[in-house]
């Protein structure tokens, strides 16, 4: 995952843009419900380490997101992967750190979006940092403020209707190599980086909506899938 918007207050349903970027031809599955020991859990699955990028529990409502983070680019061997990270968060909540050993894991933020609170940890490789969020629109990247991302867009999405407005702004421009860019595609040494999936969720304790596409530019209709209703 490589940008989130995140909008959510006190007992509101939480609403969130997914964006994920990665390798075009790492395969992966579309949002279902693929492990049967979390038979509430809603998430896309990666095909190559088995985990996921963004995962929701119908029952409580929660959404957790990983996201690679630059600072440690590359897991120690025996490491886990960073997609087991969304299905702690929403099996465990805040507590989710005590299953797994981070130590020796690639850089990450994981995102917990609850109707209840929003809190987002950072691991730099050395330490997780912890941050509860006020309140209101937040967006996170991969990049962090170097990228610029939400120096650019954040505005926009504060003063725009979900789902339609924020699935408009998604649309305003084609894939682009500039890293600020909210849809990108970078052509490095033969492989190609790109926008491959895009979500929006909607999400209150017994009730799921999701509309997902895996060309979020384009006019196509997104896929929608609904839980708990």
């Amino acid at each position: 995952m490589c940008t989130v918007v995140i909008r959510w207050s006190a007992g509101q349903p939480v609403r969130i843009l997914a964006l994920r970027d990665e390798l075009t031809n790492r395969p992966f599955d579309d949002p279902g419900r693929w492990w049967p020991d979390h038979p509430d859990v809603v998430a896309g699955r990666d095909r190559v380490a088995g985990g996921t990028w963004c995962a929701t529990r119908v029952g409580t409502g929660a959404t957790a997101l990983v996201l690679n983070r630059p600072q440690r680019p590359e897991a120690a061997a025996g490491a886990p992967s960073r997609g087991v990270l969304p299905l702690l968060g929403v099996a465990h909540g805040r507590e989710w750190p005590a299953h797994v050993r981070t130590a020796g894991m690639a850089g990450f933020l994981l995102v917990l979006a609850t109707p209840d609170e929003l809190v987002t940890w950072d691991f730099d490789g050395a330490g997780l940092r912890e941050t509860e969020h006020p309140p209101g629109t937040v967006m996170v990247t991969s990049g962090g403020p170097e990228d610029r991302k939400a120096e650019r867009h954040l505005r926009e999405f504060e003063g725009a209707a979900f789902p339609a407005d924020w699935h408009r702004l998604v649309q305003a421009a084609p894939p682009s190599d500039d890293s600020g860019a909210l849809v990108v595609r970078h052509e490095r040494d033969g492989q190609v980086f790109a926008t491959v999936f895009g979500e929006l969720i909607e999400a209150a304790p017994g009730r799921l909506r999701l509309a997902h596409s895996r060309q979020p530019w384009t006019t196509e209709p997104w896929t929608e899938l609904a839980a708990g209703e």
